[in-house]
């Protein structure tokens, strides 16, 4: 076990934080946005994908949406139930859990939801070839 008075640079410090060229990278996910319906209108699926958009998935630095984790939204008509079916880059994502509440809490906060469902789903298992957007595909260097 290590000792936290350690003066050992890096001790205590995640792997790679504080060593030249290995910058700690935060494993923080951060919630989208609550957006402003104009009055009368209700929540859409295209308006959910909006706020989820700028969720990144903190290992890849790129958008849910854009790398294609976001399998589809569902909203009732009245715009109080949403629906997000989602899945993950791989079953032993380490930031899972962060990522379902942080899509959870986008939904939630949405102008008229009352009810955000997220459902984890790994059908079809995630492929970026398959489904992430164009740009995500050249971030990731695949071509």
């Amino acid at each position: 076990m290590s000792d936290p008075t350690d003066a050992t640079p890096g001790a205590g410090m995640p792997p790679g934080a504080g060593m030249p060229g290995m910058p700690h990278m935060s494993m923080e996910v951060h919630e989208g946005p609550a957006l402003e319906l104009a009055e009368g209108e209700v929540m859409t699926p295209e308006l959910v994908i909006k706020a989820l958009r700028p969720i990144q998935d903190p290992e890849i630095h790129l958008s849910l949406v854009d790398l294609g984790l976001i399998y589809g939204v569902d909203v009732t008509e009245d715009g109080k139930k949403v629906t997000v079916r989602m899945t993950l880059t791989g079953p032993g994502c380490p930031v899972g859990p962060q990522l379902l509440a942080a899509v959870h809490s986008t939904v939630g906060k949405q102008p008229g939801v009352e009810v955000p469902d997220v459902q984890l789903v790994w059908d079809p298992p995630w492929n970026p070839v398959v489904h992430a957007s164009e740009d995500a595909k050249d971030a990731l260097g695949i071509w």
